[in-house]
């Protein structure tokens, strides 16, 4: 049997974070992953990384590229009635930011930190079970190569998503699940194209549905439009995309979109969902996890970075310092920030999509609360500091 400090299921983003911020405290750790590595790069997820998410990324080594290549945003813009606004998110948060990188990119260099770090990772991973976290001796067994492997460890700390074991393996009474599925996916492409708006994320709500425009890097551009949820990928043609997007946006903005050959292409549902608590004896849930938002708010990832930055504390103080306070209020905590991003992504999603019941009124309602949004200092600046990311210690006393 192997021995460890803390065993970490999942090698996405936010296990990968969480054990080089272990690491450079000095905690022993060791991540185990059912896919393999070359499955997990090849997961195309978000691109907008909040502050605090890209100074966790230099604190824990792994900033070089971002600084490099990723690409700073100091405004969104809104398309409403045909006509473009710009939030000065810059301006209206003293100076904040969000970045332009993208998950795949994050994940890569923090693989190659902890390869670099000759730290243990265990990929294709099968048949994995958290045991006995509700007491002192917690264990994670599974099967590699036709062999049985069981890790000691003090804590558990569940990295591995939605589908995961870890909260499934939580007894249906301890566990309260909230949950809103939205009636409409995102078609997204993924396409080797120069962006259209290279310093600012573009929202357009139509009379069509939702659009978005983001980016990966100057030359690989993101966009979406609302669909369907019977909608195939196979009904969409990139000429049929490409003119739908077109159709959503400004007629300035929709002449400069450059189009070509799409290289990824996938329809996804949206959803909210919030599991209470977070923490079960001596194992804790964190990312997708625990929670999910719908990608309006690009909140998912930054989510899942300030999970593992309360976590990775509550670990240090208890080996520093020898209290499990920061245990103790790990779930309260994290569960706070999160319903804020509930709530923004929640908002953000009604005010910008179009609903089965979004038909005259319902769109001049819509067309009203966006024309007093970019007209209203007060309530542009509160979107632009849920957008930047509040605080980590926002709201505590």
């Amino acid at each position: 049997m192997t021995r460890t400090q803390v065993a970490i299921i999942g090698a996405g983003p936010s296990g990968l974070l969480l054990g080089q911020l272990l690491h450079k405290a000095g905690i022993d750790n060791i991540i185990v992953e059912r896919q393999t590595g070359e499955y997990v790069l090849g997961r195309i997820r978000a691109g907008i990384l909040e502050q605090i998410t890209t100074d966790l990324l230099r604190e824990v080594g792994v900033g070089t590229r971002l600084d490099a290549e990723g690409t700073v945003h100091h405004s969104i813009e809104l398309v409403f009635a045909g006509t473009r606004h710009a939030i000065d998110v810059h301006g209206l948060t003293n100076g904040q930011v969000v970045t332009a990188y993208g998950q795949t990119e994050m994940t890569r260099d923090l693989m190659a930190a902890r390869s670099g770090a000759s730290l243990p990772t265990v990929y294709e991973a099968a048949d994995v079970e958290v045991l006995d976290y509700d007491g002192d001796k917690p264990r994670v067994r599974y099967r590699k190569d036709g062999q049985t492997h069981e890790i000691a460890c003090d804590f558990i700390a569940g990295c591995d998503g939605f589908h995961g074991v870890c909260r499934a393996s939580v007894p249906k009474g301890s566990i309260t699940e909230f949950e809103k599925v939205y009636p409409f996916g995102w078609l997204g492409v993924l396409a080797d194209v120069p962006p259209v708006s290279p310093h600012a994320i573009v929202y357009a709500n139509s009379e069509r549905g939702f659009a978005l425009c983001s980016m990966r890097s100057p030359t690989r551009s993101r966009y979406y439009v609302q669909c369907p949820l019977d909608d195939k990928v196979e009904d969409w043609s990139d000429q049929r995309f490409w003119d739908e997007l077109r159709r959503r946006l400004d007629p300035e903005m929709a002449s400069r979109v450059i189009t070509g050959p799409t290289i990824e292409k996938s329809i996804a549902p949206l959803r909210s969902f919030v599991a209470e608590p977070m923490r079960f004896g001596r194992m804790f849930l964190a990312g997708d996890a625990a929670h999910i938002v719908p990608p309006t708010g690009a909140k998912g990832l930054n989510l899942a970075a300030s999970d593992v930055k309360y976590l990775s504390g509550a670990f240090i103080e208890y080996y520093r310092d020898k209290t499990s306070a920061g245990i103790d209020s790990y779930s309260e905590r994290c569960l706070r920030r999160v319903w804020k991003a509930e709530r923004f992504s929640w908002w953000l999603t009604t005010l910008m999509h179009r609903f089965p019941d979004t038909e005259g009124f319902g769109q001049k309602v819509q067309e009203a609360e966006l024309d007093y949004l970019v007209n209203s200092e007060s309530l542009s600046r509160s979107l632009a500091e849920n957008y930047v990311g509040l605080p980590l210690n926002f709201g505590e006393r």
